[in-house]
């Protein structure tokens, strides 16, 4: 019987490394945090207290877009951490 011919492969080499590797600001992840907790509870004040809070009643129904840009910001530094 014929032998088989075997394929060569090349043999794998792991992509180099930066020298430096990246890492996230320090204050991101505070930001971050606090971007995420700020439009949760503005969320929850709002209907909690039915909008008749004084820091939320020139907003009317608005407060949930208030809210929801603080958890979009949240989100959008949370891509940014290394």
């Amino acid at each position: 019987m014929p032998k088989s011919r075997v394929r060569s492969k090349a043999v794998y080499t792991p992509p180099k490394r930066s020298a430096k590797a990246q890492v996230s600001p320090r204050w991101l992840v505070p930001t971050m945090l606090a971007a995420l907790l700020l439009g949760l509870a503005w969320i929850a004040l709002y209907y909690v207290t039915g909008g008749s809070n004084p820091l939320q009643t020139w907003a009317g129904a608005w407060n949930l877009v208030i809210g929801f840009a603080f958890i979009v910001c949240g989100v959008g530094l949370a891509t940014k951490w290394r």
